[in-house]
């Protein structure tokens, strides 16, 4: 046998890791950032009058706009994990709510479903989740470091996830204490420390590809920002909305209502134009695709911002007011400038998105997602859904719903289900259930085959229990 002497050996080796390291840089990073609680409506770019939002506005016209991208669920805990996991409220293992259960228990992600943030680390990604996280109620053997990611600081409950001012966030596994006082608003507000650590973060991971999932808390209850946020609004003398403060100790809201939504959410696109500098400064934004989106519809407006658009309903329901979000993507040189796509998605299509620009395929064969990255770089094979389904069940639950086509139906306990053609008719004004009978068996068919059975999900009517611990 002969031997490669030893200084070509070395060169060999170290030319292999370098085109190792050429591939794995080439291989774009993923920031995915989620509003809490933003309407369809809140964005400049998606027809807000009030509300400045130069910077995802900006976003968008660098990018892709989606008109017709849809939510996991039209609460936050459900949404998330369809959003992780790649499988519709029908098959997902969260489906509801802490204390909307069958069983009066929180479910939480289990440690065999597989996340989004496991997958990309088998394409040798380095992962991060920054911000609500909320799938991990009943115990921390659901935390993010459990469920892929390598670095976590932010909020493991919901309910803590209700106050700006929090004294307890996490770290990776590990609460710490934030000096903060919560009812007294004092201290560190949690949005921005959330955002110096995404800079952080990006910083960091610069010379490696790298996955963020920045789950901001902005807009939800409570209402409250710094006063440099809500100054500008209050000078235009707006009538003003007070929201009633909880007497347990809830909700703590400012009592500048309309001035204080306005400015969160300014604050927030404030924000994420910082993130898109901090790209442009490490020299990785071009290698960079930024995904912004939202969980669910709003809960705030009432009609004074228009917050749910062109559509009926809001969060808690299932008319397209609040489960139809905004959808903006931007990735400079590969998704072209100024579009708008009316590729109807979901939340449960971003895990396969995500393996499909990584190079891998999902673990799973079943999920229910479908990559959109052919509609991100504009090309004609892009495949559709059959239908999307979403349940929700809470005080006016059971509630089924799907899109299938031009064609929406709505399934609530013990009433006729309900159709519409949300293409003419986007405000689901006009129930045309009694014009289409055929349509209408065709889409209750589809709603009864769509899901599994769970017996922490039953869709029968229950009202909210306390959670166990």
């Amino acid at each position: 046998m002969k031997y490669l002497p030893y200084f070509t050996f070395l060169l060999i080796l170290l030319a292999g890791r370098l085109t190792i390291g050429q591939t794995i840089k080439k291989k774009p990073n993923i920031i995915f950032i989620l509003a809490d609680d933003l309407g369809y409506g809140d964005l400049g770019i998606y027809g807000q009058q009030k509300i400045l939002t130069p910077n995802l506005d900006r976003m968008a016209m660098e990018g892709m706009r989606f008109t017709q991208h849809y939510s996991g669920s039209t609460v936050c805990m459900p949404s998330r994990a369809v959003l992780l996991t790649g499988y519709h409220t029908g098959h997902s293992t969260v489906r509801g709510n802490p204390g909307w259960t069958s069983t009066g228990r929180a479910v939480d992600l289990k440690l065999e479903d597989i996340t989004v943030a496991e997958e990309l680390k088998r394409a040798g990604y380095r992962t991060g989740v920054i911000g609500k996280w909320g799938l991990a109620e009943s115990g921390i053997t659901s935390l993010p470091l459990a469920q892929g990611f390598d670095y976590f600081y932010g909020y493991r409950k919901h309910q803590t996830a209700h106050h700006y001012y929090p004294d307890t966030l996490y770290q990776n596994n590990a609460p710490i204490a934030t000096g903060n006082k919560v009812f007294e608003k004092m201290g560190s507000y949690s949005h921005d420390t959330f955002v110096e650590k995404a800079l952080g973060y990006v910083t960091k991971n610069k010379d490696h590809p790298f996955f963020l999932y920045l789950a901001f808390t902005i807009p939800h209850y409570e209402l409250e920002v710094p006063e440099d946020s809500k100054e500008p609004y209050l000078k235009l003398n707006w009538e003003e909305r007070t929201i009633p403060i909880k007497t347990n100790r809830g909700y703590q809201h400012d009592p500048d209502g309309n001035a204080t939504y306005a400015g969160m959410i300014s604050r927030m696109d404030r924000d994420i134009g910082r993130l898109f500098e901090k790209l442009k400064e490490l020299d990785v934004d071009k290698n960079t695709l930024v995904i912004f989106t939202s969980d669910n519809g709003h809960q705030y407006d009432e009609g004074f911002f228009d917050s749910n658009g062109p559509f009926k309903g809001k969060k808690r329901d299932l008319y397209e007011g609040g489960i139809r979000v905004p959808m903006i993507a931007r990735w400079p040189g590969k998704i072209k400038e100024g579009v708008v796509s009316r590729h109807i998605s979901a939340f449960w299509d971003f895990l396969p998105t995500a393996c499909d620009i990584a190079g891998i395929q999902p673990s799973k064969k079943d999920i229910d997602g479908i990559s959109y990255l052919p509609a991100l770089i504009g090309q004609k094979r892009q495949k559709q859904h059959e239908y999307l389904y979403w349940e929700f069940n809470e005080s006016n639950g059971p509630i089924q719903a799907i899109r299938k086509g031009s064609w929406k139906s709505i399934k609530f306990l013990n009433k006729p289900l309900e159709l519409y053609n949300v293409d003419n008719d986007p405000s689901e004004e006009k129930n045309l259930a009694a014009a289409y009978p055929n349509i209408l068996s065709e889409m209750n068919a589809v709603i009864e085959s769509a899901r599994s059975d769970d017996r922490n999900f039953l869709l029968k009517f229950h009202p909210r229990l306390k959670v166990e611990k």
